[in-house]
Order: structure tokens, then C-alpha cells, then sequence
């Protein structure tokens, strides 16, 4: 009797143990690793089917220039004007004031004015070329922000072309290439400096007799 019950009891006591212990649930597979052999590089794979317009932050794409612009203005103006004034000489005693047998009071005052004045002018500017820029920014609407810069050195020139602004993903064509006419809020800068910039400079002195302050 008293061994059937210290069997009871290590049997509930084994039971209790098991039942608190946790439950642990078996680890997740370790992810395949493919080796770098000689045709498959991991983390190289390419799309081929799949669209390659720039549509995220860090994708590059190239924008050809269009710029053109013409602008004319004319202008003409023409005034004159005319006055006469005559006062006659006045009478004393009813007799006119004379000095020597000729009237010294009549007198007479005339006036002629006029001015003519005309301006023409004529701008024209175009650029053309080529400039990759990078996808800085993409807003909540889908739309890109880009930003690039080129900068050239030509023999004794140096020639900077930079651009920005927010393009539209569809109007970017399929060869990854956008009109920069389609660019909205379009910031496009193009200096030169260097030999070539200079010689296309005023000098201070020529810059002094052209400045707006000048009164002659």
C-alpha cells in the first residue's frame, strides 16, 4: 500500500515538472546561401524585364536640353508743344508810353518744345546638349525631384552646366531620357569663366559709364 503510493506521487510530481516547462519552438532555417561562382554573383541580379525609367531616390537619368528663347520689344514716343504770349502796350492818359516816339512797353513771349525718343531690343538664346542627374527626392504625389551638374574644361575654359526641378515619371521616355522642357520649376544655370569668359567681359571702366546710375 505504501509503495503504490510513493508511485502515485512521483507520478504527479513528473507530471507537474513537464507541465511547466516551456514550450520552445524550433529555430527557422538558416537562409540559403548561394556561392559567387563564374555566371551568378549574389546581390547582382538584373531585371530584364522590368521597367529601368528612374523612379527612386538615387536613380540617374539624362535630360536633353531644348532651351530656346525670343523675345522683342520696340518702343516710340513723340511730344511737342507750342506756346505764344503777347501782352500790348499799355496806355497812359489815353496815349500809349513811348520813349523817344517808340512804345517800349509791348511785349511778346513764344515758346516751342519737343522731344522724340525710340528703343529696340532683341534677345535670343538657345541651348542644346546633354546633362545626367540624379533623383533627389520623391514627394507624396510620385513626383522627382533631380538635380545635376556638368562641368567642362575646354583648352583655357571652363564651362559649368547645372540643372533642377520636378519631373513627371511618365514623361520620361523609355530610353530613361526627359526633354527639359518637361521640367517644372526648371532652374538651369550656364557659365563660363576662363580665357574665352573673360574676353566676352566689360571692363570696370565699361561697366562704370553702363551702370543705370550714370546721368549722361
Amino acid at each position: 500500500m505504501n509503495t503504490a503510493r510513493a508511485l502515485v506521487l512521483l507520478a504527479a510530481i513528473g507530471l507537474g515538472g513537464c507541465a511547466s516547462t516551456p514550450v520552445v519552438p524550433p529555430a527557422p532555417p538558416a537562409p540559403a546561401v548561394h556561392p559567387a561562382g563564374a555566371i551568378y554573383q549574389s546581390g547582382t541580379a538584373t531585371d530584364w524585364f522590368g521597367d529601368r525609367r528612374a523612379r527612386r531616390v538615387g536613380d540617374v537619368l539624362t535630360v536633353v536640353l531644348v532651351e530656346q528663347t525670343q523675345a522683342q520689344t520696340s518702343s516710340a514716343t513723340s511730344t511737342s508743344k507750342t506756346t505764344d504770349l503777347s501782352l500790348p502796350a499799355p496806355t497812359l492818359f489815353g496815349g500809349a508810353v513811348t520813349a523817344n516816339g517808340i512804345p517800349f512797353l509791348n511785349n511778346s513771349l513764344s515758346g516751342d518744345r519737343s522731344f522724340e525718343g525710340g528703343g529696340d531690343s532683341t534677345q535670343s538664346n538657345r541651348l542644346s546638349g546633354s546633362v545626367s542627374v540624379r533623383v533627389i527626392e520623391v514627394d507624396a504625389s510620385g513626383l522627382l525631384r533631380i538635380a545635376g551638374r556638368k562641368r567642362l574644361q575646354l583648352n583655357r575654359g571652363d564651362e559649368t552646366l547645372e540643372i533642377s526641378g520636378w519631373v513627371r515619371p511618365e514623361d520620361i521616355a523609355p530610353d530613361n531620357t526627359l526633354l527639359s522642357d518637361r521640367v517644372a520649376d526648371a532652374d538651369v544655370r550656364y557659365a563660363g569663366r576662363g580665357a574665352l569668359g573673360d574676353a566676352n567681359a566689360q571692363g570696370w571702366l565699361a561697366r562704370f559709364f553702363n551702370h543705370p546710375l550714370w546721368p549722361f
